[in-house]
């Protein structure tokens, strides 16, 4: 997708004219769901900090120098199993971002509906997610439409293998908000 202006849903500081890589390191079988985002060069761009162990799923993600950038929150009770992205450390409905949420109750490949908190209708999504759990990756679409904005793919390394890590590869395209790319993977 050629998108001329910057897209930036959660800052535009995290838009860059050219395709961004990031790289997404997982600890798997722990008791949260931590993980570090780097650049190409091994730096750190963002954290994660979550806890599996409460009720709503509670997520901060920080930028580089520990800031909170949003929180990310399950809502509870949903049929479609929805998500809340939140500015900063808020969880107030004012400070809502985006929404994310399953297309379907039912799925044999992850669907995923994302509409911006301004578009309380939700007849149509902003972007949509799609993906294999069994693949380990997704692809992030503009709306409905098939113009590509970001996609990510397991990376299989001997630090996976050895050490028990999940990498993932992620490329968000030029102009577009890369930290709001990574909530919705």
């Amino acid at each position: 997708m050629q998108n001329q202006q910057p897209s930036g849903i959660i800052n535009p500081k995290y838009c860059a004219p050219h395709n961004v890589d990031l790289a997404i390191v997982r600890k798997v079988m722990t008791l949260t769901d931590s993980f570090t985002v780097t650049d190409v060069n091994g730096k750190t761009v963002f954290n994660l900090k979550a806890s599996l162990m409460t009720l709503r799923d509670h997520r901060v993600l920080l930028d580089a120098a520990g800031q909170p950038i949003v929180t990310i929150r399950r809502k509870i009770m949903t049929a479609h199993d929805r998500w809340q992205v939140f500015r900063g450390e808020s969880t107030e409905l004012k400070d809502l971002i985006f929404s994310v949420k399953r297309s379907s109750i039912f799925q044999l490949k992850t669907k995923l509906d994302v509409f911006l908190a301004n578009n309380t209708k939700e007849q149509v999504c902003d972007f949509k997610v799609k993906g294999s759990w069994f693949e380990r990756s997704c692809v992030v679409h503009a709306g409905e439409s098939l113009a590509i904005v970001a996609q990510m793919h397991k990376k299989h390394t001997v630090q996976s293998i050895a050490f028990g890590k999940d990498n993932f590869m992620v490329t968000v395209y030029p102009n577009i908000d890369y930290a709001f790319i990574r909530q919705k993977l």
